[in-house]
Order: C-alpha cells, then structure tokens, then sequence
C-alpha cells in the first residue's frame, strides 16, 4: 500500500487545508516573484545544519553567449580533487546559488569534490535555451576557469542536479556524447524533469495534494518555452541514447509526479548499452532534500549514495592539475 512518510504527513496536511486553501481565498495568482520566495522560504526553514567548507569562492565563466556565474566550494584547497558541477532545481524559474548553498557545502563535503553551483539564467526573462547553454559553457570551459583562479584539481568531472536542474544536466549529457572536447565522468539525477511532454503516468497518479503539482509543472513550463519550442525534442527522456553517456544515477521518489520519467530514464540508458543505478524512496515526495529538517535519514542517505556513485573506479584516466 502506498502511504506518505508520517514524517511529512503533517505537514502536507497543513499545506494542502491550511496553507493553499488560506492563499486562493486571498487571490493568490502564481508569479516567478512567488515562485522564487517559496523555493528559497522551503529551504531556509527546513535545512537549518550550514556546514563549513574549507573554502568558498565565486568566479565567472567567460563566454560568448554570457559569462556565467559560478561559486566553488572546495573542502580540501591543498590536494587536487575531482569536480562535480552542480545545477540546482526550481523549475528552470527559481532556485540559486545562494539557495542552494546548504546542499552545496554538503555535497562538497561529503563528496570530497570541488562543488561548482552554476547560477544560470531563469524563466520567463531568459526562456529554454538559456539556461542550458549556461551548464553547457561551465561544463565545457571550467578547467580553464580553475586554472585561472590557481585552484588545483583532479581532471574527472561529473554534473549533479536536482527537479529541473536534473534536466538540466541530462541535456548536457546528452548533448556531450557528441560532443569530442567534454568528457563527462559521471551523472547524477535527483527526482529530474526529463519529460516536457508531461505524458508519464506517475504526472496523473500524482497529480494534486504532495507539493509539487501537475498545473505548477505545465505553468514552469509555459514559462520556460517559448510558443514555437518543440518540447519533446527539448526533453531528455526523448533526446538520443547512446552507451557514451556517462554512468549514471537517478534518484526518485515515490509520491513525486516526475517519478516514471526517471525510471524509463534509467531503462533507456541500459537498454542503449549504458551503466545507470536507480535509488527510490517509496514514502517520498518532491523536493524532500530542500526539506531535511523534516526528513534528516533520507537525506543523509541520498549524499552517502552520492558518494559511494561518485567514488566506484571506473576506466577513465585522470590527471592531477
């Protein structure tokens, strides 16, 4: 039988009679100004544990189209370390890097990687490809990046994002497996967007009632894409497989409207001669890694899953820089 954690039950009570109710007798009308508060509020309350990386810098990435900002965390500055670039969720509208910073430090820490948060641009003032040609110039320029900044590194990268950060680094993937100057290590999907077309069953069964919503999905999208877009070319899920995308995990979660996109995800990738793991939590929901107050076990367990992925050898040579 399925059921909610009792971890978030209460809460999702609370949201769903209270808190949703409360705002439509208001007129509440979603905006990206709204949008954004709530991603950022969610985040503040429930991850309130801020760990201490050894150090912490911004730079920009210098392109063409834009100079993208980026902050780095690094937890140990005198050794060379490996690099996982970071994309974080929001629906391609909301989320940041200072948002996101608390995951960031965990992520760093825990994965003995230099965490590289992108702060690309968001919808509806810089609609789809935006965003993504932002990951793709950090992902292919960041050595250069390092280098210039004197921060010494391992040449093994890997890209992690979140919701509509996971899209975000599934495109780059996939656009990299053509691509013969990025070579990506590995890929890390948590509970991802992959599918514009919102044609998964698990968008039905899930629909209402655990955080994120089907309307609040097609409205991040509506804003995202312009009127001409074809997003089922845009989409992940229906973009090429081949067995040079990097090994892959994906996390998703039970009670999650984007779940069956993750897992056909997976199966496309080891169908096409791929390796993928697939980690799923039966009792969550949406976005319970922005909410670990609530929920402190499972999101422990998600960066020691993180870092077990990340640290399994592999064949690709690395060289210290």
């Amino acid at each position: 039988m399925r059921r909610v954690s009792p971890k978030l039950q209460s809460w999702l009570n609370n949201l769903n009679n209270i808190t949703i109710p409360t705002l439509l007798e208001n007129g509440f009308k979603p905006t990206p100004i709204n949008a954004r508060e709530g991603l950022a509020n969610l985040t503040k309350v429930f991850i309130t544990d801020i760990q201490n990386v050894a150090r912490i810098t911004d730079d920009i990435v210098k392109n063409d189209e834009y100079d993208v900002p980026i902050r780095i965390y690094n937890p140990v500055p005198e050794h060379p370390l490996p690099i996982l670039i970071f994309c974080h969720g929001g629906g391609h509208m909301s989320g940041s890097v200072t948002v996101y910073d608390p995951i960031c430090r965990k992520l760093a820490n825990a994965t003995q990687h230099i965490v590289v948060s992108i702060e690309y641009r968001l919808a509806p003032e810089c609609r789809y490809p935006a965003g993504i040609n932002d990951a793709y110039a950090v992902t292919k320029n960041i050595y250069d990046t390092l280098d210039n900044a004197g921060i010494q590194y391992i040449s093994t990268l890997s890209l992690i994002g979140d919701s509509g950060g996971g899209a975000m680094v599934a495109t780059v993937a996939a656009k990299a497996q053509f691509d013969d100057l990025v070579s990506i290590n590995k890929q890390i999907l948590i509970y991802p967007s992959l599918d514009y077309t919102m044609s998964c069953p698990s968008i039905e069964q899930n629909a209402e009632g655990y955080l994120l919503q089907k309307d609040k999905i097609a409205w991040y999208f509506d804003h995202y894409f312009h009127k001409v877009d074809n997003r089922k070319k845009a989409s992940p899920l229906h973009c090429n497989f081949t067995c040079n995308l990097p090994n892959t995990l994906v996390f998703t979660a039970e009670f999650c409207p984007l779940r069956d996109e993750g897992m056909q995800y997976v199966q496309k990738v080891l169908d096409n001669g791929g390796h993928a793991e697939h980690i799923h939590f039966s009792d969550m929901i949406h976005t319970f890694l922005n909410m670990e107050n609530l929920v402190p076990e499972e999101c422990n367990s998600v960066y020691r899953s993180i870092t077990t992925f990340l640290h399994q050898s592999d064949n690709q040579k690395t060289t210290a820089n």
